[in-house]
């Protein structure tokens, strides 16, 4: 357990003698922002869309093929057979080739195989395309988080992984509203069923983002031409800086992080997350469908939670990264997650609007918890063990993404029920709260000021 907890104090020690911001350092992270995020952003945003259709598509797709509540659930979370198979090698990759390359090639690639979902026409074919989907995104998030790190100071990492994860719930904004239209009105269209149209309109972004990437993307501060040479060696001394600063506490070889205790702790925090955070967005189209209203009105009221959730990370982040607290912010996130599912179980559907505001809360918190978490691990790592382990925590802990639909799935099967189902998955966070906290976070690693 040493191994695993920081010593006594650690949580509160800060580094001494943090300047203020000077305007070549404020000038400077304002344009590789504006540079880089809106790249990343778009790039998780068709990532997201992708991943998350198949929920709307369940609608109409699973009479169509014949899946039931469990073949679904068991085929949904099968994508995570090839993230966990893939994704530590992608990030290897992308730390050896670069991310504007390796992170186009995962784009290009997921695009065509979530354009070949509109030919599944029973459980098998969509088990295989399941397994080709997670195959060709491995490594996407770990892959654009890494690449946050090699850009942006700790000070900021908080901020900016919640604005690059900001486009999870505007998919889930945006995405229910264009997945209702091509469920409806390209139904029948060239002989294809609407749910078939939403897999061939939504595998086009991810190809010209990739593209998009090839063009623009920028692998490291040294090569920012669109930085002035004052901005570039500041940012690159910068960071080395804090390299330096982490590797004082310990330096980490690949081998080393990937067996280290509290690596593997981290992911025993991020498969508990996931299992919630996974099981809300893929069934929410059904648990409000089961409320008896329209499509239309399923996409709306599955959008809106999105939007507070939105605001929340963002908040989240903001007072993370000017407290320096990740633990305090990412575990009270993260027992709203557990909260909020539970009590809209509890209220059940005979009153709808206090159970979707109940989830509301739910999902701000499950949608806050990432911006607050990954901070933690990329502070203690650098080079290829961060890009190993981010990897590792994220593939090994999406493994959530396989058992818990499934579970999900029997449950509803056996049940009848939604609540119960989703009773079912609440604990799970509150069991990453404890890991974090026994774990605990080691500021030493990273520059932030002091502001409580």
């Amino acid at each position: 357990m040493s191994e695993i907890m920081p010593s006594h104090g650690q949580e509160a020690q800060i580094p001494r003698g943090v300047a203020t911001i000077e305007p070549l350092e404020r000038e400077t992270i304002r344009r590789v922002a504006w540079r880089l995020l809106p790249l990343i952003v778009l790039g998780w945003l068709v990532n997201f869309l992708d991943r998350t259709n198949i929920g709307f598509a369940a609608l109409t797709m699973n009479k169509a093929i014949g899946l039931t509540a469990t073949t679904f659930g068991f085929g949904a979370g099968l994508f995570y057979v090839g993230y966990l198979l893939f994704e530590v090698p992608s990030n290897l990759m992308l730390a050896k080739v670069g991310a504007r390359l390796w992170l186009a090639r995962i784009l290009f690639t997921w695009g065509i195989v979530s354009g070949l979902t509109a030919f599944i026409w029973n459980d098998w074919s969509f088990y295989a395309i399941r397994v080709l989907l997670g195959v060709a995104e491995a490594g996407f998030l770990p892959g654009a988080l890494i690449y946050l790190t090699w850009w942006f100071p700790s000070h900021y990492r908080a901020r900016m992984v919640a604005i690059f994860l900001a486009a999870q719930p505007l998919s889930l904004i945006i995405g229910p509203p264009l997945s209702s239209a091509c469920l409806l009105g390209l139904d029948g269209l060239l002989g294809f069923q609407g749910w078939q149209w939403l897999f061939l309109v939504e595998s086009v972004p991810p190809i010209v983002m990739s593209f998009v990437f090839l063009a623009l993307l920028t692998d490291r501060p040294s090569d920012a031409k669109w930085l002035s040479p004052e901005q570039a060696n500041w940012l690159q001394r910068r960071m080395e800086s804090e390299r330096e600063q982490r590797e004082a506490v310990h330096r980490y070889h690949l081998g080393e992080a990937l067996i280290n205790p509290r690596v593997w702790a981290f992911v025993a925090v991020w498969f508990f997350y996931c299992a919630i955070t996974i099981v809300v967005p893929l069934f929410l189209p059904q648990i409000i469908r089961a409320l008896g209203v329209s499509i239309q009105m399923t996409a709306f009221a599955s959008a809106v939670p999105f939007v507070f959730a939105l605001a929340a990370m963002l908040y989240f982040s903001s007072r993370s990264d000017y407290s320096g607290n990740r633990t305090r912010y990412a575990a009270t996130a993260l027992v709203l997650a557990s909260v909020g599912p539970a009590a809209a179980a509890i209220i059940g559907i005979n009153h709808p609007i206090l159970m979707l505001v109940a989830l509301t809360v739910g999902i701000m918190g499950a949608q806050s918890v990432a911006p607050l978490f990954w901070p933690i691990p990329t502070a203690m790592l650098s080079g290829l063990a961060a890009a190993g382990s981010v990897a590792l925590i994220n593939s090994v802990g999406n493994v959530a993404g396989l058992i818990a639909p499934t579970v999900f799935g029997i449950m509803k099967d056996a049940t009848g029920s939604d609540m119960i189902a989703v009773l079912t998955i609440c604990p799970t966070p509150l069991i990453s709260v404890v890991i974090l906290l026994l774990v605990g976070h080691d500021r030493r690693t990273e520059r932030i000021p002091s502001r409580g």
